[in-house]
């Protein structure tokens, strides 16, 4: 992995981390509703909803990592969910991924002090699976996700 830098991103790279994203939600198969402008004013106004990092290989994006702080009072402290992992597909088996949640985990204790990392996997996608399991995830048992659309939030506030 010689030549690849991870970096904090920042408001100048929207439109590179909304392209890395946007790659991801077609090599997984999802519509991709992002946008630079969302990305620039949910992450990096005064209130910032995510920290992001860039894999850079030279001038070309090569990775991406999206992530937030969650707080569980089961676990007691505060931890981070990874919301969005992207690596190239020519870069793919070289160790970034786990080089990109190594930084996340580092970047969440320096913040948030992180305690615990969470992410959600798609159950057909076997071969990200296999990469988490490698790394030591396992499977939340006695818990489903469940998430009110926005519909749902504008009914849950009366609007």
């Amino acid at each position: 992995m010689a030549g690849i830098t991870i970096r904090r991103a920042g408001p100048d790279d929207a439109e590179r981390l909304n392209a890395a994203l946007a790659h991801l939600s077609k090599d997984i198969g999802d519509d991709h509703g992002g946008t630079a402008a969302l990305l620039r004013e949910a992450g990096f106004g005064d209130n910032p909803a995510f920290r992001a990092l860039l894999a850079e290989a030279g001038e070309e994006i090569v990775g991406a990592a999206l992530y937030s702080p969650v707080f569980s009072t089961v676990r007691a402290g505060a931890g981070v969910y990874v919301s969005d992992l992207w690596v190239s597909e020519t870069t793919r088996g070289k160790g970034l991924g786990q080089r990109l949640l190594r930084a996340v985990a580092y970047d969440a204790d320096a913040v948030w002090n992180a305690r615990f990392l969470k992410l959600v996997v798609y159950d057909d996608n076997e071969r990200a699976r296999s990469f988490y399991d490698r790394l030591g995830f396992a499977a939340s048992t006695g818990e489903t996700t469940l998430t009110l659309d926005a519909d749902g939030l504008a009914n849950l506030k009366g609007k």
